[in-house]
């Protein structure tokens, strides 16, 4: 299987990285660059629950989804559907899987597992698509901004 991982120190306790991550995800995530609606992008939501929608809200109120909870393991686990295409645009026929992990360190910090993977599903665009989740402006970026967050 192709993945993409990525780990991260945060200095806050367990339940509230969890919460930073899945309730204000709109805090960290590079939301101006990073969204795929046809209007600006205001915010993004996970449902939170097994099966609940992962989707950004523009500005005009429309919804554009992303995918959905794969596990909803509060404060430890969280799994997420990636539904967004090589060209950036939802598509329900792939799927690429997120799963986070939440590991306190102590009662003050806590270390972020996050694993996408799957990535093999985007068949001969894979190897574009792991460059892609690996460079500075992906993953590694939105977890330095997501620990940022959880800190503040």
């Amino acid at each position: 299987m192709t993945a993409v991982s990525r780990s991260i120190t945060v200095a806050c306790p367990r339940e509230l990285a969890f919460r930073v991550f899945t309730e204000r995800m709109a805090s960290w995530w590079p939301l101006a660059t990073h969204h795929i609606g046809a209007v600006p992008a205001a915010t993004v939501v996970i449902e939170p629950r097994l099966g609940g929608r992962w989707f950004e809200r523009g500005t005009d109120g429309s919804e554009c989804p992303w995918g959905r909870v794969l596990a909803w393991e509060p404060p430890t686990r969280l799994a997420l559907a990636w539904q967004i295409s090589a060209d950036w645009a939802y598509d329900a026929t792939l799927e690429t899987t997120i799963e986070v992990r939440f590991e306190a360190l102590d009662a003050a910090t806590t270390q972020v597992h996050l694993e996408h993977r799957g990535l093999e599903a985007y068949g001969g665009r894979a190897a574009e698509m792991v460059a892609i989740f690996e460079s500075a402006g992906a993953w590694t970026g939105m977890l330095e901004a997501f620990a940022g967050a959880a800190r503040s």
